[in-house]
């Protein structure tokens, strides 16, 4: 039987087991950054790409290198080996934080510092369809630099999706500080329109998602920008390496059936 399992400092355990300091800044501060990556029958087969991206956003947000593939490979295969994953799916976690600091506020503690710790549990892939609303409250901030990085900080997708919800609604879409189409709350915004997938440019403060790299990769999607509102015919789903959902309305509109949601996603995994 499938559990999760969890590492930090040297010690297994479970995510409600083991312990994070209370002086550590991911706690105080939300100070780190993290990767959510697929475990596909017992293979990350998207490692690479996920370490890529942590690496550039410690680097952009000026944070110790995290750890790399040759340092992680045995940790986790040790994971997946330990929580019974390898023939099943699961959502492995990557943690990197900026650590403990003896002092209070925001001022930068010295290097050398950061703290890593890993969770692994049974996740299966969604492709259900879910409908959306465009946040009233929340936008994406196409400057800064926190927009192009995976950090801690959720507080706005959470608002966001909480918001959407209270209007009978699953999740909502995030409109950039240019009034532009930009993201879902934890996904990728893609766009059939006129039979090519459209998705938009990271200038608009979305996330470099892996998948929506891989999509321009492979030129299945193109970057452009996108108006608030959809066209009459589009097609659109929210995708990150662990789902792909088509959206069936948006702001009570319905939209253009998606019926490929679950081989897009397969086909960029290869």
């Amino acid at each position: 039987m499938t559990s999760s399992i969890a590492w930090i400092d040297g010690h297994w355990g479970t995510a409600a087991s083991l312990k994070l300091p209370l002086d550590d800044r991911a706690l105080l501060l939300a100070d780190g950054l993290f990767e959510t990556v697929l475990v596909r029958n017992g293979e990350p087969p998207l490692l690479q790409e996920h370490l890529q991206r942590w690496s550039e956003s410690a680097a952009l947000l000026g944070m110790d290198p995290p750890p790399q593939r040759n340092a992680l490979q045995l940790l986790i295969e040790d994971a997946i080996q330990r929580s019974q994953l390898s023939e099943a799916d699961g959502a492995l976690r990557l943690n990197w934080s900026r650590g403990s600091t003896p002092q209070r506020g925001i001022g930068l503690p010295a290097p050398g510092q950061h703290r890593f710790w890993l969770t692994l549990q049974p996740c299966t892939p969604m492709f259900s369809a879910i409908t959306t609303t465009t946040s009233r409250h929340e936008r994406r901030n196409a400057s800064s630099r926190l927009s192009r990085c995976k950090t801690f900080a959720y507080g706005q997708s959470i608002q966001a999706r909480r918001e959407a919800q209270c209007q009978g609604a699953d999740d909502a879409l995030l409109l950039n500080t240019a009034g532009a189409l930009c993201c879902g709350t934890t996904a990728n915004l893609l766009v059939r329109r006129r039979g090519q997938w459209l998705t938009p440019a990271l200038s608009s403060g979305c996330l470099p998602g892996v998948m929506r790299g891989r999509a321009l990769a492979q030129g299945i999607a193109v970057e452009t920008e996108l108006e608030a509102e959809f066209d009459t015919d589009d097609q659109a789903v929210l995708i990150n390496s662990l789902s792909c959902r088509p959206i069936a309305s948006h702001n009570g509109q319905p939209m253009a059936a998606t019926t490929t949601a679950v081989e897009l996603w397969q086909s960029l995994l290869h």
